[in-house]
């Protein structure tokens, strides 16, 4: 078990505000915090930092907690967006959850607040951790290895029907990440 205690959880806010409001948040360690002013990205978050430093303002980077191991880091992340809820589902956040896919509404169903952005969350982190599982594999894995040594096995009466994990491959070779190899099941 990690036992690294230098993650935290941060906020950037728009100083031109009393109180300054928050627009994103973040989890890191060393100078995370700071990168984003100190790399202007092209993304809904990078493009209104730009808009508060041209008119004068001050974005304001807070710490929320310390002290954190990745994990816990992760977790309290996790929650507050989904807390905050991001922008383009009604929420006020500028973080960019979603690796894909729309929200769907063609049902009527009760959507709690913020599920969707953890689902998408935990899909954020399914993905990387596979990346990561197959990059230190570089002559492949396979579904089964996925599975197993992710502890994603499914049980259907005693039968393996692994489909989160098909799901997730799936997905990665959709962004042409991963390739099936045809010589293999």
């Amino acid at each position: 078990m990690n036992t690294d205690k230098s993650n935290y959880v941060y906020a950037l806010k728009d100083g031109r505000k009393n109180p300054a409001k928050i627009f994103y948040i973040g989890k890191g360690c060393g100078i995370r915090k700071e990168d984003h002013l100190l790399n202007i990205d092209n993304t809904s978050k990078g493009k209104f930092i730009e808009e508060i430093i041209n008119s004068g303002g001050q974005v304001v980077v807070s710490v929320l907690c310390d002290e954190l191991t990745e994990y816990q880091a992760l977790k309290i992340e996790a929650e507050m967006i989904s807390s905050f809820g991001i922008e383009k589902y009604g929420g006020i956040l500028k973080n960019s959850v979603t690796p894909s896919g729309q929200k769907r509404t063609d049902k009527k169903l009760n959507v709690p607040q913020g599920i969707y952005e953890k689902a998408q969350l935990g899909l954020r982190f399914l993905r990387e951790a596979t990346t990561e599982f197959i990059e230190a594999n570089p002559n492949g894995i396979t579904n089964s290895d996925l599975a197993r040594y992710l502890d994603l096995h499914s049980d259907n009466n005693g039968k393996q029907k692994d489909y989160l994990t098909y799901s997730i491959l799936g997905i990665l070779m959709r962004d042409n990440l991963i390739y099936k190899d045809r010589d293999r099941k």
